[in-house]
């Protein structure tokens, strides 16, 4: 009943969301929609494609950084540490998890947007800054899982490659993370779909130029940052953007998820 209640939800917000967006298809055109190179809302322009833009770049930079650092995180704790390195270790990151976006975005706007700001000699917003607050907020939600994925490897393989006369990191990266791989890939694709749908934190850091960015310390704008701002007094065609640019999150949301089903049937 609480399942059927779940699915109900989302297929709810869903239609809702879709009914409220389907003025951009009728009134606007969605190849101008999403190929459109300009979003203005006063001359009633809605392209957002530098949105998505932007919202790609964070993602994957996020990931590039957060990935390695996850990673190796759930190895040190599956592999490595001892358990009571691990029963101080493992709250720790959990602990990241429970952090408010808010406080990530007040870490990058008054730690690392002066930082960057110096060493850069840009105003300190744009992607390299919201990287790093990305990359920090995804690494509890793809080391847990990816440690999960190497707990789940049976002992006898370890022991295996011991027995062959393997060490302990020939037998780390030669036999149980390629053994793992599909769950870490699992994990990998949720921490981006935290990534992409992350918006109080990115809002903070990012910018908020709907431009096509101009560089790794050049202001930008997202998708989620972008309904946020101007949700407060978009009325018309201009909120049924708003609504349409939810429906495009919701579908690379749904994606992702899918991207993740296909993955644990190939690992079964």
């Amino acid at each position: 009943m609480c399942a059927f209640a779940a699915v109900l939800a989302v297929a709810l917000i869903f239609l809702f969301v879709g009914w409220k967006a389907w003025p951009i298809a009728t009134d606007y055109g969605i190849g101008n929609f999403v190929f459109g190179k300009v979003w203005s809302s006063s001359t009633n322009t809605f392209g957002i494609l530098p949105l998505i833009a932007g919202s790609a770049i964070v993602t994957f930079g996020a990931l590039l950084l957060g990935t390695p650092l996850a990673v190796g995180t759930a190895v040190f704790l599956s592999e490595i540490a001892s358990p009571r390195v691990r029963s101080i270790v493992r709250p720790a990151v959990e602990l990241l998890a429970g952090v408010p976006s808010v406080i990530y975005g007040f870490f990058g706007i008054v730690m690392l947007r002066p930082l960057i700001a110096h060493f850069t000699g840009s105003l300190g917003f744009g992607a390299l800054t919201t990287w790093i607050v990305l990359a920090v907020m995804i690494v509890p939600t793809i080391a847990t899982l990816s440690e999960d994925a190497l707990r789940s490897i049976p002992l006898g393989i370890r022991e295996a490659s011991y027995a062959m006369g393997a060490t302990t990191w020939q037998t780390i990266y030669k036999v149980v993370v390629p053994a793992a791989k599909i769950g870490i890939f699992d994990a990998v694709i949720l921490g981006m779909g935290r990534a992409i749908g992350e918006t109080m934190a990115v809002l903070m850091v990012v910018g908020n130029a709907p431009v096509f960015p101009k560089g790794i310390t050049a202001p930008f704008a997202t998708l989620t940052s972008q309904i946020v701002l101007d949700m407060p007094y978009s009325i018309g065609l201009h909120r049924t953007a708003l609504f349409a640019m939810a429906v495009m999150l919701f579908v690379f949301s749904m994606l992702l998820v899918l991207a993740v089903r296909l993955l644990s049937k190939l690992r079964d």
